[in-house]
């Protein structure tokens, strides 16, 4: 009897603890904690939407859409001519010496004649004109500069929809996480009552000397170790609502979920299978690939001339004559002479760049070869990945219609084991066992319910769309 006792004041504080995270009002509470916000509850379809209009990563992919479209627009702008105007007055000293200067940036241009003497006087001298210029002909570098910016919009979106798709799986997984928590609950806890149940009646009949103490002893220790699976599974459940939580985006307030069409209605098809390159992870990698060679093309006309068409209108005016008289009044702010000019000028590109060019042009050759191998592999990654989710769907099914059988040989083995140990026919060891496996049974039937829908969820991500697999969440009425 001592012996029962220690086991029961042993197990009272984790029955305790049991009892007050079980229990549904201290659940809310915990849920609850730090935010008075409502529960948000969602199915798994909401749940879906909410994580791509919601969750950073993906408002960040669409930021990047929009920047490289701009950068279509701003390469595009490169077959726009140009017209640059100036207005100019300053004050200076009109000194000027015959000679030439090496092309700098430090000394201002000085024009006219040189004057018979220095003067430290000073005079007015405006100036006025417009450039006009336009890129005629530039043998294709401006049309290979938009394509490299049209190819980065479609990686861009190719980045967008695998990050979509990324969320979304990472949503849809912990949704399911969630549901398979809430079932493991339901399962402990109905295993925690039947061991209570077992437990009073062999302390029962040990205390009337009908069994030996050490039956009610074990039925104890059944129980405590029952009530010790219930708050772990309490505690996953806490900890897969965190999560989903978190792929959310939800940064205030708790998170529950709505399984009531998962686990109602079980779909028997397979998704419908789309080709590996219609794949976001394959189109991203043809993406990168197309950039790469956009880059590849730029290079290939860097050095090609460039032709010019340009007009010239311009006029000044000066406070100083060509006689070496100096107005020192306001006379050099009007302009006095004005000029027009109109050409073609052709820019050759830099002649020693040639080596420069050639190393730039080789490593651009090797990004591409690297960029194609790395589209194969995603090729054949993604080939693979859809023959293993078929796989999967099928064993999912297999296993869920077998469970059903299983729970029904443990529940009829459980109630036979009972009735054989009220009968005095078999000991508390078998009906503890028959216990443990109808507890497993139960877990196992409802775990396999939520298998399937992870298997389909893992074959649409292969298949690289959930659009099917939303399409199964809500079945026409008459089931399937």
């Amino acid at each position: 009897m001592s012996g029962r006792r220690s086991i029961v004041h042993t197990c009272a504080p984790v029955l305790v603890l049991c009892s007050i995270i079980c229990a549904p009002g201290a659940a809310r509470a915990q849920a609850g904690t730090g935010s008075d916000a409502e529960p948000l509850t969602l199915t798994l379809e909401q749940a879906l939407q909410y994580a791509v209009d919601h969750y950073p990563t993906v408002r960040a992919a669409l930021e990047q859409v929009n920047a490289s479209t701009s950068g279509v627009s701003v390469a595009k702008a490169g077959y726009l001519p140009r017209l640059d105007s100036l207005w100019q007055s300053n004050r200076a000293t009109a000194n000027n010496v015959f000679g030439q200067l090496l092309p700098q940036s430090v000394l201002p241009a000085l024009s006219g004649p040189v004057l018979p003497a220095s003067s430290s006087q000073s005079v007015w001298g405006s100036a006025t004109g417009a450039l006009f210029s336009w890129e005629a002909f530039d043998f294709g570098l401006r049309r290979a500069t938009v394509s490299s910016a049209e190819a980065v919009v479609s990686r861009a979106r190719a980045d967008e929809a695998l990050t979509r798709l990324d969320v979304q799986s990472a949503v849809g997984a912990a949704f399911l996480d969630v549901v398979a928590a809430e079932s493991a609950v339901g399962a402990a806890q109905a295993d925690a009552e039947r061991r209570e149940v077992l437990a009073r009646a062999a302390r029962a009949l040990a205390d009337n000397q009908l069994r030996p103490g050490a039956e009610a002893s074990r039925a104890d220790a059944e129980r405590a170790a029952a009530a010790t699976r219930a708050i772990q599974a309490r505690r996953d459940l806490l900890l897969a609502q965190a999560r989903v939580a978190r792929v959310l985006g939800v940064t205030a307030g708790p998170v529950t979920v709505d399984s009531t069409v998962l686990l109602t209605a079980l779909p028997s098809v397979h998704l419908e299978s789309t080709a590996a390159d219609l794949h976001p992870v394959v189109q991203a990698r043809q993406a990168a690939v197309n950039v790469a060679r956009a880059q590849e093309e730029i290079l290939a006309r860097t050095d090609f001339p460039r032709v010019y068409l340009q007009s010239s209108v311009f006029a000044r005016g000066s406070g100083a004559s060509p006689t070496g008289q100096l107005d020192g009044d306001a006379d050099g702010l009007g302009l006095d002479r004005a000029n027009w000019a109109a050409g073609v000028q052709i820019v050759f590109p830099n002649l020693f760049d040639f080596s420069t060019l050639r190393a730039r042009r080789a490593a651009s050759a090797a990004s591409t070869r690297a960029e194609i191998a790395q589209h194969d592999e995603a090729r054949l990654i993604v080939s693979s990945s859809q023959r293993e989710a078929a796989a999967m769907v099928d064993a999912a099914r297999a296993i869920a219609a077998n469970t059903p059988l299983q729970l029904a040989a443990a529940q009829q083995s459980e109630a036979q084991a009972r009735a054989r140990y009220q009968a005095g026919l078999a000991s508390i060891v078998e009906v503890a066992d028959a216990q443990s496996l109808l507890a497993q049974a139960e877990f196992e039937d409802q775990a396999a319910r939520v298998d399937i829908w992870r298997a389909l969820l893992a074959e649409a991500v292969a298949q690289g769309s959930l659009a099917s697999f939303v399409n199964l969440l809500h079945p026409p009425a008459g089931g399937r």
